[in-house]
């Protein structure tokens, strides 16, 4: 791996998210290429690809520039660094791609890492296909270390049981380390799976900022995450079955205790408010 893992940095968090089988609508992945642009994050590692992909599935990209040079990107796993001055801490985001071979490995070698950079705390994003209404906020689900940190932040602990993908991996590999785990997971509608989901994005970094503490610039993630409503609305308009469909998953949602109409609910987000206006 090539690295400037060597710094050291104020009370780090890494928060990772990895393309693949755990980004639906590549909502995670989103989630932390939005904090790489807003906290203007310097890259300080990447994975040698040659270890963990096959480059038959995630193929090398041929690049033109102005000049008429060509380059080629290879596919791999990159950790980048924000420096938060005015909070005195420091970030570590991971955003890669699912590996085709060696994943443990793949892990040890992106912990390693992290623990030299001094992280305690690690934070994976993912993103799921649910039969959930696009209608109704985004719910998300929580793994951790600590069972209590789902109840501290109000969500539902999973109870899923079967395959996983890296982001379970990682989790797992992140807790037999010692460090602290947290794992959240946002629910795409099935119907509309296609590329991006901001509404799914926005809901995660939310989540980021609720288990952080910290205030994350949402940018205009908020009016995306409308015209992606408005978008579905009109598209399930045009089909009976569609809307339906989507007016039977939407009765199923109602009858569950939203957390949107909790006093909790309303608390965090006075708190989120609080921190974002003090910023």
């Amino acid at each position: 791996m090539a690295n400037d893992a060597t710094r050291q940095l104020r009370n780090p968090v890494l928060i990772a998210a990895f393309e693949g089988w755990n980004d639906a609508g590549e909502a995670a992945t989103a989630g932390v290429e939005h904090l790489e642009r807003v906290w203007n994050a310097g890259a300080v590692a990447a994975l040698d690809p040659d270890e963990y992909y096959d480059f038959q599935v995630n193929r090398p990209m041929v690049s033109v520039d102005e000049d008429g040079k060509r380059s080629i990107e290879w596919p791999t796993t990159r950790l980048s660094v924000v420096s938060l001055e005015e909070h005195d801490r420091d970030i570590v985001l991971l955003r890669g791609i699912e590996p085709n071979m060696r994943w443990r490995a793949f892990c040890a070698e992106l912990l390693s890492v992290a623990t030299d950079l001094g992280c305690e705390q690690v934070v994976t994003l993912g993103a799921l296909l649910a039969d959930v209404p696009h209608t109704r906020p985004v719910p998300v689900t929580v793994t951790a270390s600590d069972p209590d940190q789902a109840e501290e932040l109000g969500l539902e602990q999973s109870r899923y049981e079967g395959p996983t993908g890296i982001v379970g991996v990682f989790q797992d590999a992140a807790t037999k380390a010692g460090l602290d785990a947290v794992s959240l997971w946002a629910a795409v509608p099935h119907y509309v799976a296609q590329s991006p989901c901001p509404k799914a994005t926005l809901v995660l970094l939310q989540r980021v900022e609720d288990l952080l503490s910290l205030p994350v610039p949402m940018g205009d993630l908020a009016e995306q995450a409308e015209a992606w409503q408005h978008g579905v609305d009109e598209l399930a308009e045009e089909d009976t079955d569609v809307a339906e469909y989507v007016r039977r998953l939407e009765e199923a949602r109602d009858t569950v205790d939203l957390p949107e109409a909790s006093g909790e609910h309303i608390a965090r987000e006075f708190e989120r408010y609080l921190r974002r206006r003090d910023t």
